[in-house]
């Protein structure tokens, strides 16, 4: 899963993309509206982190240049604007969740976490599939309750297929939503990930749609 921090203070910035990338995601880091912008338009992402008090840009154009586009990633806005007609503004111009700075980072990722599973049709917190479970909040995953160690790659593989459970994915938007931007991105290393999550999980648990890509369960 990939995530877009938008956040012009170098500290808070780094801060979020540590704990992001502790707990499994792929992370870009932007510091201006006009960058986030063109970011938000031309890449994956499966949620955003937005700062309202952004230079080149205000924060709230880019949500609502984003919304105007139809780009409809889950965003979760940072401000320290604590006014409650700024909240307002926010959630109108788009915005799927709201936080006032000074901000716990736990409840940041536990609020990015409901984000993602709300925007992909997940009521509960775990994911299953068949015998497996994969808690995106302790980034763990289980076989038949027996723990089962990943890599870093290997759980963004499986976090992504199992958050859009029953369709099939294919290999070039699962490359777009495990590695960020500055990452050395090969399509081919997606079939190596597959490979390996098979041996641990399967050979059957994930099914190759020929000429289409990947799919975990069974077709909606």
């Amino acid at each position: 899963m990939r995530v877009l921090v938008v956040e012009d203070e170098a500290q808070l910035s780094e801060q979020l993309a540590g704990a992001l990338t502790r707990a499994g995601y792929a992370v870009d880091c932007v510091a201006d509206g006009e960058t986030a912008e063109f970011m938000g338009q031309t890449e994956g992402y499966d949620a955003v982190v937005l700062d309202l008090g952004l230079p080149k840009m205000d924060g709230l154009a880019v949500l609502r240049r984003w919304r105007e586009a139809g780009i409809r990633v889950p965003v979760l806005v940072l401000t320290a604007r604590g006014s409650w007609h700024e909240k307002v503004q926010g959630i109108d111009g788009g915005a799927d969740d709201y936080m006032a700075k000074p901000f716990q980072m736990e409840e940041v990722l536990a609020r990015l976490r409901a984000l993602i599973r709300r925007s992909g049709g997940q009521a509960s917190p775990e994911l299953r599939s068949g015998a497996v479970a994969l808690d995106p909040r302790s980034s763990s995953v289980t076989l038949d309750g027996v723990p089962v160690k990943l890599t870093g790659h290997e759980f963004r593989v499986l976090s992504y297929l199992m958050h859009h459970c029953g369709r099939v994915v294919s290999q070039g938007e699962l490359t777009e939503h495990i590695y960020s931007q500055d990452s050395e991105r090969d399509s081919n290393t997606v079939e190596v990930f597959i490979g390996r999550l098979r041996r641990k999980l399967g050979a059957e648990f994930i099914e190759t749609v020929r000429g289409l890509g990947y799919r975990i369960g069974e077709a909606p």
